[in-house]
């Protein structure tokens, strides 16, 4: 017989499925917006649609796997396993993705003349398959080997049981704290999340250094496209604010659990800490259009042409921003 659910999970998984409904289609809506619209066709733009990916992806498959973890069924150890590192594979996916985005910012004020020479779409797709190929590689180590396995067969074997354990499928009985601590936060995530502090405030201090300058009428391109670039630049930066504050709880939960076995953790805290980590690739879109008037513009002629079947007027395309001119 299946487990039954108590109501606390019931909410649980109500709360999971809703983070759902809003996650996928408005991540799929940040995908059909870059495929209509010329202007979002950049690189930035392209690494914000491999974000969207990873995000639909939680939204469609981490979510739904969460939620069988939390009802516990017994499954065989190598199952639950497989169950579990999908989400460690989509997370390292955003966070190369957003580690994209901050390096491709740097480079449109950095070398604004020389930038589309640099950043070629090629290189872009070249960029974003080896996020996702370095992504497999982080999140499925648990997999060739970095698991629980040989903690859970000694008390397998110690039961008189024989075969592969079957256990109650739950994310620290075959993760190994050793390898989400060591290996994924402190090699894998905070060292990313630094450098794109980093990056950011190069960022920052380098558009502002460039409309500091005093410039003749005759020099308003570069005024306006640095202008641009504060905009956009700040929106994203909102992107990795967000995504700090959404995984480091549940991190730094993870390192009391293992540097603090006897210290209690609420319950509640813990679901917290999942939601926020879920709630996060919700979050990107609502940025989105709010903050970048090309998403906004794109996200409501869509609505209007195939949801509203009444189509809105032209989209005001903006050409792709050019660096600043001598």
């Amino acid at each position: 017989m299946p487990p039954s659910i108590s109501a606390f999970q019931a909410a649980y998984i109500g709360i999971e499925v809703l983070i759902a409904l809003v996650s996928v289609p408005g991540n799929v809506l940040v995908i059909w917006a870059v495929k209509v619209n010329q202007a979002l066709r950049d690189a930035t733009f392209c690494f914000i649609v491999s974000l969207a990916v990873a995000d639909v992806a939680v939204g469609a498959l981490v979510i739904p796997l969460a939620i069988l973890i939390n009802i516990g069924p017994r499954t065989y150890f190598h199952t639950c396993l497989m169950v579990a590192c999908p989400v460690l594979i989509l997370t390292q996916s955003s966070i190369l993705a957003l580690l994209a985005i901050a390096v491709d910012r740097y480079l449109r004020v950095k070398i604004p003349l020389r930038y589309k020479t640099v950043v070629t779409p090629r290189r872009a797709a070249v960029a974003i398959a080896g996020c996702w190929i370095l992504s497999f590689v982080v999140g499925l180590t648990p997999l060739f080997g970095w698991n629980k396995l040989g903690e859970v067969e000694r008390a397998w074997a110690a039961n008189g049981s024989e075969g592969e354990p079957v256990i109650e499928c739950e994310f620290e009985k075959v993760i190994s704290m050793e390898y989400m601590v060591y290996f994924n936060f402190f090699v894998w995530v905070l060292p990313p999340l630094l450098l794109m502090v980093l990056i950011y405030l190069e960022v920052f201090y380098l558009i502002r250094k460039q409309l500091n300058k005093k410039v003749s009428a005759s020099s308003g391109d570069p005024q306006k496209y640095y202008g641009k670039e504060l905009k956009i630049a700040k929106s994203l930066a909102l992107i990795l604010f967000l995504f700090a504050l959404s995984w480091l709880p549940l991190h730094i939960l993870n390192c009391i659990t293992l540097f603090c076995p006897s210290c209690q953790k609420p319950s509640i805290l813990i679901y917290v800490a999942i939601f926020l980590t879920h709630g996060n690739s919700a979050m990107n879109p609502i940025v989105y259009a709010f903050r970048i008037q090309k998403f906004r513009v794109t996200f409501l002629k869509i609505w209007n042409d195939h949801f509203r079947c009444r189509p809105a007027p032209p989209v005001d395309e903006d050409p792709p921003e050019e660096g600043p001119h001598d």
